[in-house]
């Protein structure tokens, strides 16, 4: 189921909020629908190409939800995502919110949102998201190249997309996200800005424009490996990166995440922040990840295995584990130097010769030091990994 100007000052002014102020925010909760009508060749995501469990996994998630009932308190951030959520018909979205709200309490103001397919989108549909409460919607275009979509095998052109955005409006929705992917082979930079000229032609609220990233499990992964396909190579991946940021910050969105760009303020993701700052959530469905406290658990990565242990009783959770003090300390700059709000000095104070690292950093035009932070600029964005390594490497 993912932003700032090019002025790296202005990153540094909006600090507030920030990933060390995490550990005390409302919890966000995260719903896997583990299901889609095809699997896309590039998805590294848990899912299975046929829904006939989806009343056995309904009932299944019913049941965890009720394990929980109590333990993590108001919710304020719902994220229903997949696999592809859309799938699910109209009563199953009512049998999965009204689950939900039998175990939990969710703040008036939450952001619910939920990931679709552009063929998904229909009016039926879109009215039952909306009685359900959906107010924000993330929609998984990923190009409005009809060769890239057919290439990337998406169900949908470009068509089908503008025509999902046009009924999403119609119905109401206020709060719209469109996911785009770049950084395959085929697609040149002129196609990439094409495809973001035609997203903003929509105006939508939010953009995530991520880089492919393809595992060796997935069907693009086995290509790579027998020289059928081609990755990108870093210059490349530079390229279209900084593509992407100069061409939406020049047109007003707000660079607040490395793949991550919101029209305005209030506009960012409030659940996605919940990951970056170390904020509690808990997931629930086949392979969903919790945090909570210094630990993080997660489901077995099967539907069947699912709702086999929560038919018998039991708990879906396949792992667990504690984090050491280091351990949170080194993925709170980790997450922090993915986000323009950057790791405030002290945290960086935790590791020997850190004045030394920044001000290679610094030299470098990867971070700037702004409000007591250290903020990456846009080039840092690209080199985010080797910031956090720059100190606790």
């Amino acid at each position: 189921m993912k932003n700032n100007s090019d002025n790296a000052g202005s990153r540094g002014s909006h600090a507030s909020g920030a990933i060390d102020a995490g550990h005390d925010a409302p919890p966000g909760l995260y719903v896997h629908v583990p299901f889609c009508k095809t699997k896309c060749p590039y998805c590294d995501f848990y899912s299975i190409t046929s829904g006939v469990a989806t009343g056995r996994w309904l009932e299944a998630l019913s049941r965890e939800a009720a394990l929980h009932r109590g333990v993590f308190g108001t919710f304020d951030t719902l994220y229903v995502g997949g696999g592809t959520p859309s799938v699910l018909e109209e009563h199953e979205i009512h049998g999965l919110f009204d689950a939900l709200r039998a175990s939990f309490d969710f703040a008036p103001d939450s952001e619910v949102t939920i990931e679709a397919n552009p063929d998904d989108v229909t009016p039926p549909k879109l009215d039952a998201w909306l009685a359900a409460g959906v107010n924000r919607v993330s929609l998984g275009v990923q190009s409005f190249d009809d060769v890239e979509l057919r290439f990337l095998r998406r169900r949908h052109d470009a068509a089908k997309a503008r025509e999902a955005m046009r009924l999403l409006r119609e119905a109401g929705f206020e709060n719209i996200g469109i996911d785009l992917m770049y950084g395959f082979e085929g697609q040149s930079l002129e196609s990439w800005e094409r495809s973001m000229r035609l997203a903003l032609e929509l105006s939508p609220e939010h953009l995530s424009c991520y880089q492919m990233t393809i595992e060796g499990a997935t069907e693009f992964g086995r290509m790579i490996e027998s020289g059928e396909l081609k990755p990108i190579d870093e210059e490349s991946e530079r390229a279209f990166f900084m593509k992407t940021s100069e061409f939406l910050t020049s047109r007003g969105y707000i660079h607040y995440e490395i793949s991550n760009f919101a029209r305005e303020e209030a506009l960012l993701s409030r659940h996605n922040h919940k990951y970056w700052r170390h904020a509690p959530y808990l997931g629930l469905g086949p392979s969903a990840h919790s945090f909570r406290n210094g630990k993080r658990w997660w489901n077995a990565r099967s539907v069947d295995g699912y709702c086999t242990a929560l038919e018998s009783g039991g708990s879906p959770v396949d792992g667990m584990e504690t984090l050491s003090e280091d351990e949170l300390a080194f993925e709170e700059i980790f997450l922090g130097f993915r986000t323009r709000d950057g790791v405030p000095l002290e945290a960086l104070g935790r590791y020997p010769g850190w004045q030394g690292a920044l001000e290679k950093l610094v030299a470098e035009s990867l971070v700037i030091v702004a409000g007591g932070r250290a903020v990456p600029t846009v080039k840092g964005f690209c080199l985010a990994d080797r910031l956090a390594v720059a100190f606790a490497g």
